[in-house]
């Protein structure tokens, strides 16, 4: 990499800047933490699409797919396999190359104007007076730079789709909610209290009972159903993007009011990747036949461990094709994720998406460094006391890969490798440090005032 100490003092003036607005408590004008991310981030673009080096999978899967659609082919099935996700985003990368753009600037711009745009989103996610604070301190973001400018992985495109869900699905006025499984258990405890085992029953599920009020009309559930299809349409297109924006689904669908909203969320968000896979033949060139193809190829994900976390202690700190490290893991992960959402039931639900994400993050046994991404929108609006810790150590972690490692030639490169990603062991103890354990019950907003002062605390490339 040709920039890589151009990048690392831009990167590392954000930290300190970041860190300085922490202290000062600095609430610029959010026009002015728009303006600061897109400088940082245009300039890296910049230097990263005239570098001699590029990310292997940014010019050998992202540009494939883009001239997929160019040609009118599908770009799952044209660009051998290296798309496993839908079409959405090469369809814009499509677009972009039409247009002339060379492609060391279109494929990043695309997560470059996403991650711009998450920047007043993180804003509106914190709420309160701090808001612009925390939009300065995500546009300052190392990792986010890094993954948006330098990759050009598409996480920011899915996670602009996914915070907005957030932002529609709470609504105006913040109000604090308990959780579903908080509020049926309330209600059926009620009807318990007030009219026995016996007829506590049809209350619930009988005509008249909670469950067929839930599902009448109410004289704000007009809005609600409006809030809740449009917030679906949002999770929807970031399901579009990629595949792990199924782990928000749980605290956006918690956001919004009501079980008519919830479930009108739910339809949208299945029916926009739907339509995005049916139209395929329209706009993608795919035969009809070739569906099962493409639905095979989105699937087939190998099962490569040995790049964070515990597995690369079982691979000798290198990759490796691992079925039963791979199998483990991912079973560790939806354990480990129920856990969390009956551990956060009744906290915030951004809250609950935090620690879903980072318990995620420490007991997976696969990850690119552009995982890492998920949280930090959420991390940044309602930052923890170990949130800076986790923060700055990630995004050393996923520094040194892509600024220090790709100097070295290939075999360099792999012998860092087996250091670096072993290493990475160290940082599981901050995520789960970072998670909000204080953070259980959503205050109620009378007395959050009463509160004390929340003290927060400094702190694989594909190549």
């Amino acid at each position: 990499m040709d920039y890589a100490v151009l990048t690392g003092v831009v990167l590392v003036a954000g930290v300190v800047l970041a860190l300085v607005a922490q202290w000062r408590d600095w609430r610029p004008p959010l026009a002015v933490a728009i303006l600061v991310g897109v400088a940082v981030r245009v300039l890296i673009m910049y230097t990263s699409a005239i570098d001699s080096w590029q990310p292997v999978d940014f010019v050998e899967s992202f540009k494939p797919a883009g001239e997929a659609v160019l040609r009118g082919e599908d770009p799952v099935l044209a660009s051998e396999g290296g798309w496993h996700f839908l079409p959405t985003i090469p369809y814009v990368y499509g677009i972009l190359l039409w247009l002339g753009i060379p492609w060391e600037y279109a494929g990043r711009l695309v997560t470059v104007v996403a991650d711009i745009v998450l920047i007043p989103l993180v804003a509106k996610l914190a709420g309160g007076p701090k808001a612009s604070l925390r939009a300065l301190q995500y546009a300052l973001n190392p990792l986010a730079v890094l993954i948006a400018s330098v990759h050009g992985q598409v996480e920011p495109v899915a996670l602009v789709f996914g915070v907005a869900a957030f932002v529609v699905a709470r609504g105006p006025g913040h109000p604090d909610r308990p959780g579903l499984v908080t509020d049926v258990v309330g209600k059926v405890r009620a009807g318990v209290a007030a009219y026995g085992v016996r007829a506590s029953v049809p209350r619930v599920i009988g005509r008249g009972g909670m469950l067929h009020r839930a599902l009448l009309p109410g004289p704000d559930d007009r809005a609600h159903l409006r809030r809740g299809l449009l917030a679906g349409v949002l999770m929807g297109l970031a399901l579009c993007a990629k595949s792990w924006p199924i782990w928000l689904i749980p605290g956006f669908l918690l956001l919004l009011p009501n079980l008519r909203s919830r479930i009108a969320a739910l339809f949208t968000t299945g029916a926009v990747p739907i339509f995005f896979f049916v139209t395929l033949p329209i706009f993608a060139g795919t035969s009809i036949n070739q569906l099962p193809a493409v639905i095979d190829t989105i699937r087939d994900i190998r099962p490569i461990v040995g790049e964070w976390g515990w597995t690369p202690w079982f691979t000798e700190g290198s990759w490796d094709l691992r079925p039963e490290l791979a199998s483990f893991g991912t079973n560790l992960i939806y354990a480990c994720v129920v856990l969390a959402i009956l551990w956060w039931r009744r906290a915030d639900p951004i809250d609950m998406t935090t620690a879903i994400l980072l318990i995620f993050m420490v007991v997976t046994p696969r990850l690119g460094a552009q995982y890492l991404l998920w949280f930090m929108p959420f991390l940044v609006a309602r930052p923890t006391r170990f949130a800076w810790p986790a923060i700055i150590g990630v995004s050393l972690w996923s520094g040194y890969g892509y600024l220090v490692m790709t100097q070295f030639d290939v075999n360099g490169w792999w012998l860092q490798h087996t250091y670096w990603s072993r290493a990475s062991i160290v940082l599981l103890p901050v995520l789960l440090l970072a998670m909000p354990w204080d953070r259980r019950i959503a205050a109620a907003p009378a007395a959050r005032s009463s509160l004390p002062r929340q003290v927060t605390g400094i702190g694989a490339p594909t190549t």
